[in-house]
């Protein structure tokens, strides 16, 4: 059985990325204020890289935060066939946290209500979040990590437009339905490259995933597929996309309810970001580069 590394044993290229993974976990939860003092968050730990990441993140982080929270780790037992019962217990005891296994047949639930061959995202993931409300609600926590990473972000800004037809990703931090509890990603503006390299490097219990993410006729895979090789012909593509989904000009799309395009009048008073800025510096105040040319692209049915 492999656990977390004592910060001792670490080399100084894990040092280094160690460091770089922080900072931007500390940045991100600054600029959303993801954590305040007396929080209590439930850290949703499945097994995997990602989670595993954020767990150890968080807990470092903790020791030398400037407010006082509570970190619980919560993984959820779903009973598929395979599932390692024992690595996790064992792993969070080892490592000194608090922590929650909730056992929840959602497996079976899912398999009796899904026709073979079709995806189970829909049902399973709607069952899987109820479990999670219910355990922050008894547990008292009142925000909840999940380890949705920039590239899970950008994936699903794709996912939405090219077949839900929204313009809509997956917000860094957002409230539940009832208000009572706030869900944050602090991995928001962590690579998925850096979070695998570290992982290994860690050498994290890692859990193999056989429920939702390891489905090959998923949309989201078919989206992963495509941004890595845009990402391979074009590096730097899903850093640039996503600094976009920071900086957005509703006056330069087309939604009606966040711009009043209807009140735009010949001499009126001008709004900076409703200006027609589209030829000034500094996209064409500068000689062109094949590195900002984007090829559309494709994804196949």
């Amino acid at each position: 059985m492999s656990f977390e590394r004592n910060p001792v044993q670490l080399s100084n290229t894990l040092l280094r990325l160690k460091k770089r993974l922080e900072s931007n976990v500390g940045k991100a939860i600054a600029d959303y204020g993801m954590i305040e003092d007396g929080d209590t968050v439930l850290v949703c730990v499945s097994g995997g890289k990602d989670s595993h990441t954020l767990l150890s993140l968080l807990i470092a982080l903790r020791e030398r935060a400037p407010v006082n929270f509570r970190v619980i780790a919560m993984n959820l037992d779903q009973k598929q066939p395979g599932f390692p019962a024992e690595v996790l217990p064992d792993y969070l005891a080892k490592i000194g946290v608090d922590y929650r296994i909730v056992e929840q047949d959602t497996y079976a639930v899912v398999k009796d209500k899904i026709p073979e061959g079709k995806t189970t995202c829909s049902l399973c993931s709607r069952l899987r979040r109820g479990v999670i409300y219910r355990t922050a609600k008894e547990l008292g926590a009142n925000k909840i990590a999940l380890g949705h990473h920039r590239d899970d972000i950008v994936h699903t800004l794709f996912l939405n437009l090219f077949f839900g037809g929204q313009l809509k990703a997956m917000p860094p931090k957002l409230r539940t339905d009832d208000g009572r509890h706030v869900v944050i990603r602090p991995l928001a503006y962590c690579r998925e490259s850096d979070i695998a390299r570290f992982a290994r490097g860690m050498d994290y219990p890692i859990i193999p995933c056989n429920l939702c993410g390891s489905q090959d006729n998923l949309q989201r895979q078919k989206i992963r597929e495509m941004m890595a090789d845009w990402d391979q012909r074009y590096p730097g593509r899903t850093d640039v996309v996503f600094s976009a989904l920071q900086k957005i000009v509703p006056s330069h799309l087309a939604d009606q309810t966040l711009f009043d395009f209807k009140s735009l009048r010949v001499g009126g008073e001008t709004v900076p970001a409703a200006a027609d800025a589209l030829f000034d510096a500094p996209w064409f105040g500068r000689p062109p580069h094949t590195s900002h040319v984007f090829p559309l692209p494709v994804v196949k049915a």
